[in-house]
């Protein structure tokens, strides 16, 4: 074990554990836009730097180590000062559109800069990129005017995914995030899985017609397939408008393209409400009671002629687990047959 100091706090904490991970353990929370715990840390953003007794500079906590009779300081004069700096130098190239912007009100910069940047005078003239934006994927979109480079979303990518669809081009003020050779995203390796999306800590890269004002947040298990998924589900006016990844769970904050924007058949306009059956040829809407009717009358005629295993049940990822698991037991159960499938398979 490692004994310092965090804030005139003293605490012991084991060896090989980051000043990020320190702080955390006793409920400090450090301003970050790069750091993931599942990543290798990267120190990219700086806005998680400390102050430490005796040293020269100041330091990243996500990636400096602890060390016996370390002395840190998360708020002191100098830490505010080089964390409004970097903050400033973030905004002056970013476009304020902050009432527009489809991640207002859920936006790690416009949270930041309200706690750092209140009442202040910019030092640095607004000049925002004017860089297309890339609306190629069918499910998100990335506008690189509002990217501040923290590179989350290419290791996540990266390190997570195993895809590498996304690197950053150029360098200074011209660089920016996009696949190799400045492909559209929907040319390039991306599998549109929205983990890039999940991490994003701006408007950079959004969901296509989400929304982030006045929801309610849902947790609940992904139906898709058996790895069970845990997500939370963006509700507004009983409609769900969003998914997100939960970190815990067994998929560790990642979504496949199902879980993450799978979502849109809840309230489509095609989505079938009634049960049909064929009427001289054509699919009719009828009532469950009609149709229940229909599958009794109909099922002792089949299985008497052919047998249990001529029947067969098939289910729907778009039902809830509960659901899946009450069809799969009456088909085995009461209808005396292992012929369940289930479209997630497909």
């Amino acid at each position: 074990m490692i004994n310092i100091t965090i804030n005139n706090n003293k605490l012991s904490v084991e060896k090989g554990t980051t000043i990020f991970l320190a702080c955390k353990s006793i409920g400090i929370e450090l301003p970050n836009f790069c750091n993931d715990e599942r990543l290798n840390p990267s120190g990219l953003c700086r806005m998680c730097i400390v102050e430490i007794q005796g040293a020269k500079n100041l330091e990243v906590a996500c990636g400096t180590f602890v060390r016996e009779g370390m002395q840190i300081y998360t708020n002191s004069p100098k830490v505010r000062n080089a964390r409004r700096e970097i903050l400033e130098l973030m905004v002056s190239d970013h476009p304020l559109e902050c009432t527009t912007c489809a991640r207002g009100g859920s936006c790690k910069l416009q949270d930041y800069a309200s706690m750092y940047l209140h009442n202040f005078k910019p030092k640095y003239e607004n000049t925002p990129k004017k860089l297309p934006i890339d609306d190629s994927n069918p499910f998100y979109y990335y506008d690189p005017n509002k990217c501040i480079l923290c590179k989350k979303c290419v290791r996540v990518c990266d390190e997570l995914q195993e895809v590498s669809a996304i690197e950053a081009v150029d360098r200074g003020y011209n660089t920016e995030i996009t696949p190799f050779f400045k492909e559209k995203l929907n040319d390039s390796s991306c599998v549109s899985c929205g983990n890039c999306v999940s991490v994003c800590p701006v408007g950079a890269l959004v969901p296509k017609n989400a929304m982030f004002y006045n929801t309610k947040k849902v947790k609940t298990t992904c139906s898709y397939c058996g790895v069970g998924c845990q997500l939370e589900l963006s509700v507004k006016d009983g409609e769900v408008v969003g998914s997100q990844p939960l970190e815990n769970g067994v998929n560790d904050g990642l979504l496949c393209v199902k879980g993450k924007f799978g979502y849109k058949f809840i309230n489509h306009e095609d989505r079938l409400k009634s049960p049909l059956i064929k009427k001289d040829g054509k699919f009719e809407e009828v009532s469950w009671e009609e149709a229940y009717e229909y599958i009794a009358k109909n099922y002792g005629r089949i299985k008497n002629k052919f047998g249990e295993d001529s029947m067969a049940g098939l289910s729907s990822a778009r039902c809830s687990n509960e659901e899946n698991y009450l069809f799969q037991k009456m088909i085995r159960g009461v209808f005396k047959t292992n012929n369940v499938d289930h479209c997630a398979r497909l």
